[in-house]
């Protein structure tokens, strides 16, 4: 079985454990990375997904790696989840067969 959060909120919820890590406020790390403390909320809320750019102020940001944030978040082609991205939660893949009953 496939998981059933959202690309964002995933992301999100990564992005929330980096700050936290970092024993950062959402305040703190606006001011640090040059967003508005809202913009952080939404992105960690899993309300907005970032450009690049701003993944890659998030990681500076927060001390920790761009892969860091991105992890549990995998693309296989063919195979399609909020957003064209598959979100790993440690099981298999179904086969093509059972994703298509």
């Amino acid at each position: 079985m496939e998981s059933s959060v959202p690309l964002a909120k995933r992301f999100g919820r990564n992005v929330w454990r980096s700050r936290r890590r970092a024993d950062l406020t959402q305040d703190e790390l606006a001011r640090l990375i040059e967003l508005s403390r809202v913009d952080i909320g939404a992105v960690e809320r899993g309300e907005r997904l970032p450009r690049l750019d701003t993944i890659l102020k998030l990681a500076a940001g927060t001390e920790t790696s761009t892969c860091a944030l991105l992890d549990g978040l995998r693309w296989r082609p063919g195979y399609y989840v909020e957003g064209d991205f598959y979100i790993d939660d440690g099981s298999k893949p179904a086969a093509a067969d059972e994703r298509a009953a």
